[in-house]
């Protein structure tokens, strides 16, 4: 089944907010809708698409700042992984430290665990497990693309400085990443451009590092 992958570039931080539809259908799944909720409505008024879900790779400010409007709008349900609590209750004061407008903290409808898949109407969606950019950061894989979040990017990887990151728990993670799926498959980071996997191996240096580790 093909689907259709569409990036809105938002916010201050340049966020990447997905929206994901398959191609003869008009249900469409939002994926880290970072800000300005208008440019992705116009984007999905223009495609004549139905959000049906919003999923969040993790809950830093700039992946969640259209959360709220879009999860009104639509009526839709939120799903974020339990260990993205503590993250999201910094909401307001990550805000303030960036001297950032504070909008409305998301309510999160279904809080993700240990759940392997989800499926939404005709999407099947595979969770990988990516914490140390985040404690609870995951993976999302719907046919050949993966929306990693910040926890790979092109050349390089996500910060661990941050409320919650930790180095070593984030390279055991993309040890995982490596080793559990197709490196042909799209990656779809939260911020640049999409890569592959087979290309970071060769030209990542944190990923080379940590494939020479395995």
């Amino acid at each position: 089944m093909n689907i259709t992958v569409k990036k809105i570039v938002t916010g201050p931080f340049q966020e990447n907010s997905f929206i994901v539809c398959l191609n003869d259908q008009s249900e469409a799944i939002l994926i880290d809708p970072g800000d300005e909720h208008q440019l992705i409505i116009d984007q999905i008024d223009k495609d004549n698409l139905k959000p049906i879900v919003i999923l969040n790779t993790h809950a830093h400010l700039d992946h969640i700042g259209a959360v709220s409007k879009l999860r009104d709008i639509y009526n839709i349900p939120f799903y974020l992984h339990k260990k993205e609590s503590i993250i999201l209750d910094s909401y307001e004061a990550s805000c303030e430290l960036f001297g950032l407008p504070i909008k409305q903290k998301p309510k999160v409808d279904k809080w993700l665990e240990d759940e392997n898949n989800l499926r939404f109407g005709n999407f099947l969606v595979n969770i990988i497990k990516t914490p140390g950019h985040t404690p609870g950061g995951i993976c999302f894989e719907i046919e050949n693309h993966i929306f990693v979040g910040d926890t790979l990017f092109l050349g390089s990887v996500g910060r661990t400085d941050l409320l919650g990151g930790n180095w070593d728990v984030l390279q055991k993670s993309l040890i995982n990443l490596i080793n559990s799926v197709d490196h042909n498959k799209i990656i779809h980071p939260g911020h640049g451009e999409d890569t592959k996997l087979k290309y970071e191996l060769i030209s990542n240096p944190y990923l080379i590092s940590l494939n020479n580790n395995v």
